[in-house]
């Protein structure tokens, strides 16, 4: 935006400061929030590992337990740990404290996303995918209580933005630039093995300079540089290997584990079943190529959705252009491709998908960057030739993000069942798609159980335990209840049920002791089952 040199370092300041704030506001918001959420399917199995991780460095490697429990030793357990340390000194149970570690490492990603955005568009591009990605329900929901996929897409942007840095240098990066690469790459790979893409991003940047290095200086000097890079990056690289030992540590047991771990990941290793896609229940590995990108469109918000088609667009146009420096253009070309080549390859390939889009939340910070660079371009547009059509930009980006907030607010803490307005929001999705699939909402269920029976308007046949049947994740409810309640999936002499609004529970003939619902969409049902009787709590059959 052409502005006197006067003016131009108090407005990067003020929207400098004014990213900062909205950190802050994040991070106040985490700390009064992260008790609200339930527990899912998997937290038991992740507080276990973090503690046998825990075990296997306090034991001096004697104690590996680790390195084959379940199927969890084929990811890294650096969430894991830090929720396990935590909880050491924490005032909080343990998942409380797990929520918190998450509401934590979510906000180091908003802060690693709004670097990276500042560092390739400038202050008001960075303030913009930081406004993007925090408001982004896919997100921000996953982050409180997702130990895998929510780490993981910090542990990238991070990453991203270490390799950013390295390809502004070349082919003579700072030791701290290598230092944030290298244990931004480590952590990526180290917390899922779709931390590879990262390596597949910065060779694609890496061609790009060198063909058109090889062009303006010819090909012998351009490779000697590209070398010489290379050996720059091998203590980095060598960092990058010792952070995924430490977060991963069964990927150095043995020199092939990362390859098996892709193997074992690249095929569905679980048996099959049905979730629901389009209003029809689909085995995960028949689900249709567009799965994903689908998904994608319906839950991202709308303004995230159209600024990050925009700026990727834009990314990939400039990458090809050729009045660019041979850095910026790389740079561009690997942070579009990290926006867009998970989703092209899931069309492509087909794998199992299920559980929405959880598995691809590390791509929605490179969208908040892209919708930022956008954004910036289209408001610095705008303000050359029309200032009052550009502050009218900035009002509608804003009311861009206001409405997903507002509507994260209206469904929490079940941010991450979010739909947009194109999907006609949960109402829409109801019966389409699969919402509560964590089952986060057990747990206001099981409160609101207790609180009827605290308040006497419940007496259980005998004394405890009372019985309650669950269709849906039982830690959560073994959590909130407490041990005067015995739980199980046989409803056969149950005092009481709980279950899911998903399709796969069934409706049950009997008194509804509580719903829990958001924007008119039943979440949870608590049933009196005394004096009934039922067989299962299931609308199909068991898998």
């Amino acid at each position: 935006m052409p502005i006197s040199s006067r003016w131009a370092q108090p407005r990067r300041r003020a929207l400098d400061c004014a990213a900062v704030a909205l950190l802050i506001a994040v991070a106040a918001i985490v700390a009064l929030t992260f008790r609200d959420y339930g527990l899912g399917w998997d937290d038991y199995t992740h507080a276990q590992y973090g503690d046998l991780l825990l075990r296997l460095y306090g034991s001096a490697f004697a104690d590996r337990r680790a390195l084959s429990f379940v199927n969890l030793y084929a990811y890294g357990g650096g969430f894991d740990m830090l929720a396990a340390l935590l909880a050491k000194i924490s005032p909080f149970d343990l998942f409380e404290t797990r929520r918190l570690a998450g509401g934590l490492v979510g906000l180091a990603g908003l802060a690693a996303t709004w670097r990276l955005g500042r560092r390739i568009g400038g202050p008001l591009a960075g303030l913009i995918a930081l406004a993007l990605i925090a408001t982004c329900p896919l997100y921000y929901g996953h982050m409180y209580m997702n130990p895998k996929d929510g780490p993981f897409a910090a542990a990238m942007a991070l990453c991203m933005l270490g390799l950013v840095r390295t390809f502004e240098e070349y082919p003579k990066p700072t030791g701290a630039t290598g230092a944030l690469a290298g244990a931004g790459l480590g952590l990526a790979v180290g917390t899922r093995i779709l931390g590879g893409f990262a390596v597949l991003y910065a060779i694609v940047a890496l061609l790009v300079i060198l063909a058109i290095e090889a062009r303006r200086l010819g090909v012998r000097l351009a490779a000697a540089r590209a070398g010489g890079f290379l050996l720059r990056l091998l203590p980095w690289l060598a960092l990058a290997y010792a952070v995924m030992a430490l977060v991963w540590p069964w990927s150095v047991a043995s020199p092939l584990n990362p390859l098996e771990a892709l193997a074992y990941f690249s095929t569905f290793f679980e048996q099959p079943w049905r979730e629901l896609f389009q209003g029809s229940p689909v085995l995960v590995p028949d689900m249709p190529r567009r799965y994903v990108a689908q998904l994608f469109a319906l839950t991202l918000p709308a303004v995230t959705l159209a600024l990050g088609l925009a700026g990727t667009a834009i990314a990939f146009v400039a990458a090809l252009g050729r009045r660019r420096p041979a850095q910026r253009r790389a740079v561009l070309a690997m942070l579009a491709l990290a926006a867009s080549l998970p989703i092209a390859l899931t069309v492509a390939l087909r794998p199992a998908m299920y559980n929405g889009i959880r598995h691809f939340v590390f791509v929605a910070p490179a969208i908040a960057v892209m919708g930022g660079l956008a954004g910036a371009r289209l408001i610095e547009w705008l303000a050359a030739r029309r200032p009052a059509a550009a502050a009218g930009a900035a009002v509608l980006l804003a009311i861009g993000c206001a409405l997903p907030t507002a509507e994260m607010v209206k469904l929490h803490p079940y941010e991450y069942t979010y739909f947009n307005r194109i999907a006609g929001g949960v109402r829409g999705a109801d019966g389409r798609y699969m919402l509560d699939y964590w089952g986060l909402s057990l747990k206001q269920a099981s409160e609101a159980l207790l609180a009827k029976i605290a308040a006497g308007e419940l007496a259980p046949l005998g004394g405890p335990p009372w019985r309650v049947a669950v269709c849906g994740p039982h830690p959560p409810a073994t959590v909130a209840l407490g041990p005067r309640f015995e739980i199980s999936w046989d409803p056969r002499g149950a005092d009481f049920a709980m279950t899911l609004g998903e399709y796969y529970c069934a409706r049950l003939a009997a008194p509804v002791i509580a719903e829990i619902a958001r924007d008119g969409v039943i979440y949870a049902r608590v049933y009196d089952l005394r004096g009934l009787s039922f067989d299962t709590l299931l609308s199909v059959p068991a898998p």
